[in-house]
């Protein structure tokens, strides 16, 4: 029987491919307080700032590619059952090749519309502009998971894990909610592993694993272990 391997991902993977982690040592988010371009409230205040703000970090991500975490993720899906859930807005799972993707906090390449959260786009291109607008007349907004929104998500992942017959985490510091808690929902005896240059704070727990290199490296070691193991 073919094991589930479920992955939590977060920024890190994607630093290596050279889109910016989440806050600068200054606490801006590429220039900008966070409170102005990721909350209801700065959407209120500056659509055209909000707009443009995600405008660049689309375009940003279009000029980078997958990297070799990203690849090894897709390729381990020929042995295993693989389910990939991301904090990332990006698309880099999705080109490096793996088929089911999870975005808790949902995607730089969708749009939805403001008066209806059913109402999703998918963004050709790099821009979304003041005046675009859905089928309902109301402006469209990117199809992010805002700080102080709910994660619509966080539900199908927590179920996700809980099945889980492999757990592996790459790239995120486990201090994010809810997204840390979801390795709460796996078994006990459950494989864990943590990829991270940072060893995370986290309480002793069984069957868990660190593994202190950035997602490229860390993720060969992690391919190799498992493969010659038999998890």
């Amino acid at each position: 029987m073919v094991k589930k391997l479920v992955v939590l991902t977060g920024a890190g993977i994607s630093a290596e491919s050279g889109i910016p982690t989440f806050r600068d040592s200054g606490g801006l988010w590429e220039g900008h307080r966070v409170e102005d371009v990721a909350t209801p409230e700065g959407w209120q205040k500056n659509q055209a700032l909000v707009l443009d703000f995600y405008n660049q970090r689309r375009k940003k991500a279009l000029e980078v590619k997958p990297n070799r975490g990203h690849e090894i993720l897709a390729e381990l899906e020929k042995d295993f059952d693989v389910t990939v859930v991301t904090q990332n807005v990006d698309n880099l799972h999705e080109r490096a090749g793996s088929s089911k993707v999870i975005h808790l906090h949902g995607s730089l390449f969708e749009s939805r519309s403001t008066t209806d959260e059913s109402l999703i786009y998918p963004i050709e291109g790099w821009e979304l502009n003041p005046g675009d607008k859905c089928e309902k007349g109301s402006q469209l907004r990117p199809n992010i998971v805002w700080f102080g929104e709910m994660v619509p998500m966080i539900e199908v992942a927590a179920t996700i894990a809980s099945k889980a017959d492999i757990f592996l985490v790459v790239g995120t510091s486990m201090v994010v909610y809810p997204a840390a808690g979801l390795i709460d929902y796996v078994g006990r005896d459950v494989p864990k592993f943590i990829v991270d240059p940072k060893v995370p704070e986290m309480r002793s727990s069984p069957n868990l694993y660190f593994i202190p290199e950035k997602a490229s490296i860390g993720m060969e070691l992690v391919k190799a272990r498992l493969l010659s193991s038999g998890f």
